[in-house]
């Protein structure tokens, strides 16, 4: 709860940083005339508003996969509202940019197509809850979008007449566009103090960087209102600014994918452990129990007494297994001695005999590393458990300029299936999300070969 406190106390010193420099720069710019001059550079014009286009579209698209999975109402405003914004940038900046023609329909379809998806984003923070069909939103953002952009360009081309058209340079501000810009920076007032209040609240990352890109989308408004309008190839502060604000939204949108991502590894490896205990230790304090019982109902404790020894000898490996695995997932352990530790615990009881070697140029990111871990730890319990071996070989090593892992056994092999059981077919996922491939050899009486060829730097 403290650390949250501060976490928004920082937000709230960062927009106030913020709000004095962008309010400082703006009475700069109200008071010298002459700093209001705009640069006819149609390419760097072109280049940021397919900027503008592309990181709104990447925005809503993230904000569509989250509704898919968490189905919150938050996330179906947040990415309809950047769809539209996204589509209204290629509609009515990028295609006219192209083309080097613009006129006034094109300008009031696009501020109004914009700040209907501004209206949209600050709405996001007032919704809650989550809607029972998560069906991805992608679909309906890009209907909205169409009958928003449609709408707009109709709307405006039957009002063409009395509009005003695209301001010159040094020209007097039509009173009805400068209001509708004006709108426009309301609108993303009331967004900054939504995504502000939501942080407060939940404390999501995301909805920091929203605010802070608010905020200058609120001040590229106001420079706009006093700059409006001009030629198609014209660049002006208030691009700047926005430009700025949708670096500090591709920021957020990153870190949000990564934390995406982390959240995602996470809940697998809490799949994946609970697996492990009820295939493994899970069984082994079932057969305790089990053996307990037959002694309180008098079985003979010479014939159970080692039966229950033998499963709680189990039990304690299954559970130092465990604490290996995640010892090395988390990092607290370095990759080579935590492998050999996991042998040398595999093969305290003289069962199976591993030879390991570990070739000292093969360097592995840490997302590999933990993959790597995974895939020797199946598939030497595989061993253990079906192959009837007494040896098995673990490299790994380069090899034609490759990095390989290699799991070899001495066992009684199989027919190699045309599909893959559950062990077989997790391995395939672990190497796959690392870039790998992973491939099998086997035949009867002849052991078996697990190879997983590494991703190339």
């Amino acid at each position: 709860m403290r650390d949250g406190r501060n976490q928004f106390e920082r937000l709230l010193w960062g927009q106030l940083l913020l709000l004095a420099l962008l309010g400082a720069a703006l009475a700069l710019f109200l008071q010298y005339p002459s700093l209001r001059d705009v640069y006819d550079l149609p390419r760097l014009k072109l280049v940021i508003v397919t900027l503008f286009a592309l990181e709104g579209l990447l925005i809503a698209a993230l904000a569509a996969t989250r509704f898919t999975v968490e189905g919150r109402r938050f996330d179906l405003l947040l990415s309809t509202g950047l769809f539209v914004t996204g589509t209204s940038w290629v509609a009515f900046g990028v295609i006219p940019g192209i083309e080097d023609h613009a006129n006034r329909t094109q300008l009031w379809a696009a501020l109004g197509s914009r700040t209907v998806g501004s209206v949209l984003i600050a709405a996001a923070p007032l919704a809650q809850g989550r809607s029972r069909r998560r069906r991805p939103s992608l679909g309906w953002a890009v209907l909205a979008s169409a009958i928003i952009l449609t709408s707009a360009w109709e709307l405006s081309s039957v009002s063409a007449s009395v509009l005003p058209g695209p301001v010159s340079p040094g020209a007097p501000v039509p009173p009805a566009l400068a209001g509708a810009l004006a709108v426009q920076a309301l609108v993303y007032l009331l967004a900054t103090i939504g995504y502000t209040e939501r942080y407060r609240t939940r404390g999501e990352d995301l909805d920091r960087f929203l605010a802070l890109g608010s905020l200058l989308l609120l001040f590229a408004s106001l420079h706009f209102v006093f700059t409006p309008g001009v030629g198609i190839g014209d660049v002006s502060q208030g691009d700047f600014v926005q430009v700025l604000a949708y670096c500090v939204l591709l920021v957020g949108v990153w870190r949000a994918i990564r934390a995406y991502e982390f959240g995602r590894a996470v809940a697998d490896e809490r799949a994946r452990l609970a697996r492990e205990i009820h295939d493994g230790l899970a069984q082994y304090l079932f057969a305790i129990s089990t053996h307990a019982s037959m002694l309180e109902n008098g079985a003979d404790p010479a014939e159970t007494l080692p039966l229950l020894r033998q499963a709680a000898d189990a039990a304690q490996r299954e559970a130092r297994y465990a604490i290996l695995a995640l010892s090395s997932a988390s990092g607290r352990s370095p990759f080579d001695s935590a492998l050999r530790r996991y042998v040398d615990l595999l093969t305290a009881d003289g069962a199976l005999n591993v030879e390991l070697e570990l070739d000292p140029r093969v360097r592995l990111d840490p997302d590999e590393q933990i993959e790597v871990f995974r895939i020797v730890q199946e598939g030497l319990a595989n061993v253990r458990k079906h192959a009837s071996a007494r040896r098995a070989w673990v490299r790994i090593e380069i090899r034609g300029g490759a990095r390989l892992v290699t799991i070899t056994d001495d066992g009684t092999g199989f027919e190699t299936p045309a599909g893959a059981g559950q062990g077989l077919g997790n391995m395939r996922d672990r190497a796959t999300a690392v870039g790998g491939a992973l491939s099998i050899g086997s035949a009867p009486g002849r052991g078996t070969t697990l190879e997983v060829a590494l991703r190339n730097f």
